[in-house]
């Protein structure tokens, strides 16, 4: 589908599109991962906006914008280097911590590492308090993935595809997925994901990037301001798994439907916030219905003028203000990311829908497209 088709009217863009322009792709070798190459590839636009990306996990390394003043700064957070991702995001290191990662065959967790589905129980990988996190032990985080170029009229894009073989960490049915990233000249970077299988199974795919809109290793993000579109969230059990309720933000430290401040409210006495030691939850998002793009959230920082637009047809939203960064891991530029250095904001279904009757559904069947759209547009106010 074209950007175009979209229908994004109304996002907040960086500038007109420039007439004769599209946006630029590059290569270069970036190592290997399990005997495989590994490459990272480069879209630019005519507006300052750069966007690296790797073979490797489909991970978004770095991503380049102009600020209201026009000076550009990476906006996301990384490693430098391959043997970086592959370390810290081993299975002896709990899983990692998802760098921009693309997140499958599920994202975020599954009660106990188990589901049924069609009347048989299926056991996936613990790797969380318990329960299944991200895929399992090694998910999509940790894959090659094969990538195709696709120049557009005033877009770049890369399609990375990927097989997952029946039973890979335990779930059912060889799943095809393929995710595109698209660069167009307005700062909007399109993910389109799709997927399907040859037996009954369970799909939720994501994207984890972390966002400083004041710039990578450049400070907590507390003074920044988040907006969700969403009047209801998921509360969870201590092991961050949601009760099943949903419950209303208004009268909560979960409020953000007018921008506030991420730290505004991140240390109230709260159980909630207890359990994931800040923000770490699930909201259930006004708009979407699984078939058009609605607004799921705003992001801006003050100081740079930057702004995040995220646009999606996903039910639900993860916003996790990177509470467990502790100051062990350093990041492209060399320097240390501190508790919520960065901020995710993962669209996506539910968490444990697969043990949830009452959550939309992420059962995916033989016939079906699994098909998913989601807008990341970068800004200056």
């Amino acid at each position: 589908m074209s950007i175009a088709a979209l229908g994004l009217s109304g996002v907040s863009a960086a500038a007109p599109q420039a007439a004769g322009h599209s946006p630029t792709i590059s290569k270069e070798y970036f190592g290997q991962a399990d005997g495989t190459a590994v490459y990272r590839y480069t879209l630019t636009n005519s507006h300052g906006m750069k966007v690296r990306i790797l073979s490797y996990g489909g991970i978004i390394q770095t991503l380049e914008v102009p600020d209201a003043h026009g000076h550009s700064a990476n906006v996301v957070l990384g490693f430098p280097t391959l043997a970086d991702y592959v370390a810290k995001n081993s299975p002896e290191a709990g899983g990692g911590v998802y760098f921009g990662a693309l997140i499958g065959r599920y994202a975020n967790r599954i009660a106990k590492g188990q589901f049924t589905l069609d009347g048989k129980t299926y056991d996936v990988p613990v790797n969380n308090n318990g329960n299944s996190l991200h895929g399992g032990l090694q998910g999509f985080d940790k894959k090659v993935w094969t990538v195709t170029e696709v120049p557009g009229k005033g877009t770049a894009g890369l399609r990375l595809s990927v097989t997952s073989p029946d039973g890979d960490q335990g779930y059912p049915g060889t799943l095809k997925a393929t995710v595109t990233y698209t660069l167009d000249e307005q700062n909007r970077l399109v993910l389109g994901y799709e997927a399907t299988t040859d037996k009954p199974t369970v799909v939720n795919l994501t994207n984890h990037t972390y966002w400083n809109l004041a710039g990578e290793a450049s400070g907590d993000i507390y003074d920044q301001k988040l907006q969700l579109n969403a009047d209801r969230y998921s509360p969870t059990d201590a092991t961050q798994i949601p009760t099943g309720q949903q419950a209303p933000v208004a009268g909560t430290p979960f409020d953000f439907r007018k921008p506030t401040a991420i730290g505004a409210r991140i240390a109230d006495n709260d159980p909630q916030l207890a359990i994931g030691q800040g923000y770490d939850h699930n909201w259930v998002l006004n708009g979407g219905n699984g078939k058009s793009l609605a607004l799921a959230a705003k992001a801006s920082d003050p100081a740079s003028g930057r702004t995040l637009t995220i646009l999606t047809d996903q039910p639900g939203i993860q916003f996790y203000s990177g509470n467990f960064l502790d100051g062990t891991l350093y990041g492209t530029s060399g320097h240390a990311y501190r508790q919520s250095y960065g901020f995710a904001l993962e669209t996506q279904h539910f968490p444990d829908s697969p043990n949830q009757p009452s959550f939309p559904s992420t059962v995916l069947r033989p016939g079906q497209t699994y098909r998913t759209t989601t807008v990341f547009a970068l800004g200056t106010s």
